[in-house]
């Protein structure tokens, strides 16, 4: 392990767990999956046992370090990828911002960490914008390389050819390196682009739950979500072509366009969207 980069404050003393990653950023429409992180790092009370300085991997001119005041004065945050454990250390959680430099170097500390806990499985999380209705229930689109896990949990093999972010990055060296994953992606409306979705993360944390050996609370997620549709509806309530727009797709919705499996085609848009989008922002 690259000591200089990776810095433990308490090495867990349990192997085995299931390792959760997931960055701010490209990856990350609606703020989804990393709110879902935060979410799991909260409901779980998992304390950080390890960070990864940021000096090596970010561009501070695009990520800049934040300042903020305390009872000591002024403070500089600056980013920094953090590791935190559940206090059984049954799941392990990787939260950060999507670096901008030596992408190679940086999935090589996280992948040395992972082989270090000795991780029974991977799971990297992602959101993406797309034609999707926010009245219903948000699809996710998920993958891994083995056709079991594929059946158990209605997932698919990636045929995506492209350009990728850090989580596609990361989701390749991790297989790579004999470590079973699985990669979720949950959908945002296009429409709310510039809005946090919790709904969207709340589907994230459900399909979690199928997974993970012990479940996460959603209760304040659903009441989030609620608002959240209530907040967007009366959004479009006086535009009427945003209206027509969301009818039609709550049509196509209805009809099944929107399924996660191959047949709908809706994989198709997914990658579609991973290959010709940009950062969730400008999209």
């Amino acid at each position: 392990m690259l000591e200089n980069y990776t810095f433990w404050e308490n090495k867990p003393n349990k192997t085995g767990g299931v390792l959760i990653a997931a960055f701010e950023g490209w990856n990350d429409a609606g703020n989804a999956s990393s709110w879902a992180l935060k979410h799991l790092r909260e409901d779980f009370d998992a304390k950080q046992f390890a960070y990864i300085e940021a000096e090596q991997f970010y561009d501070f001119s695009e990520t800049r370090p934040l300042v903020h005041l305390d009872e000591n004065g002024r403070q500089l945050d600056w980013p920094v990828t953090r590791f935190s454990a559940d206090s059984g250390q049954n799941i392990f959680l990787i939260e950060g911002v999507e670096p901008q430099l030596q992408w190679k170097t940086f999935v090589e500390e996280i992948n040395s960490i992972a082989s270090s806990l000795e991780v029974s499985m991977a799971i990297t999380l992602g959101s993406l914008l797309t034609e999707v209705p926010h009245t219903r229930p948000v699809m996710i689109y998920g993958f891994s390389e083995d056709a079991e896990t594929n059946s158990r949990l209605n997932l698919q093999k990636s045929m995506y050819e492209g350009p990728t972010g850090i989580i596609g990055v990361l989701n390749q060296t991790i297989q790579e390196a004999g470590i079973p994953s699985i990669s979720l992606w949950a959908t945002v409306p296009n429409y709310v682009s510039g809005a946090a979705s919790p709904k969207a993360t709340l589907a994230l944390i459900e399909k979690l739950n199928e997974i993970l050996p012990e479940r996460s609370i959603t209760t304040e997620l659903e009441i989030a979500s609620a608002a959240y549709e209530r907040q967007v509806d009366q959004l479009i309530e006086n535009d009427e072509d945003m209206k027509a727009y969301v009818t039609d797709l709550e049509y196509r919705y209805d009809q099944g366009e929107f399924k996660a499996d191959p047949a709908s085609g809706f994989g198709d848009q997914v990658e579609r969207w991973l290959r010709d989008g940009s950062n969730p922002e400008e999209a």
